[in-house]
């Protein structure tokens, strides 16, 4: 029993060196912690922020503006026929170069050609029957004209007669008749040539005639339409044509596509819009074939795009070679001017506070000054200044967070360089 009370006693004796060895390394290490933190205060309180500064200056102010768009053909033109009918040959293949007023295909003009052979024959049957027609009318009027000048004669004896007696008045009264007669049949021909015209039975053949030589035209127009024809050089972009296949009037066979002059169409904003201008010169980056082409706007919308507010700008690239192709990628970055001869600070050092601008100048004391100002054009990495700042005054550009009023800094100059390292759009 004794033993036992004795082994108990010892390890009660242990527990509690131990529980007071633990006490003891907790409480050193949590004084050494506390002085360690009060020692970074002071020397945090006695350290100078480092900042680095910017010398504002009196400069044009560059906006970069990225244009992008597709590249497109000078041309690219669908075939389509004209009439509905049966593809007799298809002359041209996919990718094959052709010339303006090459055949590329051409319809079945057997029946049309059946046609205009039947319209001629009646163009020629309407000229023998107008021939026909004037010869007999031709004859008709000198028959008349005889019948009259001999009725007149034969009226102008027997009126002497009658003035001496010699015959009786209704002798002279048929005979009076007679000349009448054969002056109202000779007075309506005649009076139908001195008009100018052609007579009423020459006319009704001549308009039959005329129909039918407009009929012709328009049938040999109708077979040359079926004959379709490149309208300028390029290449075969697109064939879906067999010879025999049935084909409906507009429905597309071919596209003729004419690379000899490409194009790239951009979309910009109202505000971007506004700062281009035609013959500004670019230059073109094409991402498939990492070459570089020079280009120059061509040409701005007068106005945007009614839904989506969008302007388009087309740029001409001046220098293209067979490796181009329609509907590749472009792009090009420019540097336009917002706004001439201003101070200019980085996006970066503005704050923000209760909707106000705010800089922090940095005096000839290394002393930091908080200036309330008032601002202008931005651009994506620049802020114009109009006012609350002098030109050659230092900005602070780093730190912005740590800076209060009145505090010392440690100061880096930094040159002060135009914003924006793309090019810049240049006139023509």
């Amino acid at each position: 029993m004794a033993i036992r009370n004795l082994v108990v006693s010892r390890k009660m004796w242990l527990y509690g060196g131990v529980f007071m060895l633990a006490v003891i390394l907790i409480g050193s290490a949590f004084f050494l912690k506390k002085q360690d933190t009060a020692g970074k205060a002071v020397r945090a309180a006695t350290v100078k922020p480092l900042v680095t500064v910017r010398v504002v200056r009196q400069q044009d102010m560059y906006s970069r503006l990225v244009l992008s768009g597709q590249t497109v053909s000078a041309a690219q033109i669908d075939i389509a026929p004209k009439y509905t009918g049966r593809l007799a040959a298809v002359q041209v293949e996919l990718g094959q170069a052709v010339a303006a007023g090459q055949v590329l295909a051409v319809q079945d003009t057997r029946e049309i050609s059946l046609l205009i052979a039947q319209t001629a024959a009646s163009i020629r049957q309407a000229k023998a029957e107008m021939t026909e027609t004037k010869a007999a009318f031709d004859a008709g009027y000198l028959q008349a004209e005889a019948d009259y000048r001999r009725q007149l004669t034969n009226y102008q004896r027997y009126e002497s007669l009658l003035n001496t007696g010699a015959i009786s008045r209704e002798a002279f009264e048929l005979v009076k008749q007679q000349m009448i007669n054969a002056k109202t049949a000779y007075s309506v021909l005649n009076d139908q040539t001195m008009a100018g015209g052609l007579p009423a039975a020459l006319d009704i053949k001549q308009a039959l005639l005329d129909k039918a030589q407009y009929n012709l035209e328009l049938q040999q127009q109708q077979r040359d339409d079926m004959i379709l024809r490149a309208p300028q050089s390029g290449v075969i972009g697109f064939r879906q044509a067999e010879p025999g296949m049935m084909v409906q009037a507009g429905q597309k066979i071919l596209t003729v596509v004419d690379n000899s002059g490409i194009f790239v169409d951009c979309m910009v904003s109202e505000q971007a819009a506004a700062t281009l201008h035609t013959g500004m010169n670019l230059d073109m980056t094409v991402e498939s074939l990492k070459r570089h082409y020079p280009g120059k706007i061509i040409y701005i919308s007068p106005s945007s795009d009614s839904k989506t507010q969008i302007y388009t700008i087309r740029i001409v690239l001046e220098r293209s070679d067979s490796a181009l192709r329609s509907g590749m990628f472009a792009h090009a970055a420019v540097s336009v001017m917002l706004s001439p001869q201003t101070l200019v600070v980085p996006k970066q050092s503005l704050v923000q506070q209760n909707g106000k601008n705010y800089l922090f100048v940095i005096n000839d004391r290394q002393q930091v000054e908080q200036r309330l100002v008032q601002t202008g054009q931005r651009s994506d990495d620049s802020v114009e200044i109009l006012s609350g700042i002098r030109d050659g005054e230092q900005v602070a550009v780093t730190n912005i967070s740590r800076l209060k009023p009145d505090m010392k800094v440690e100061v880096v100059v930094e040159s002060m360089t135009e914003p924006g390292g793309s090019q810049r759009g240049g006139g023509s």
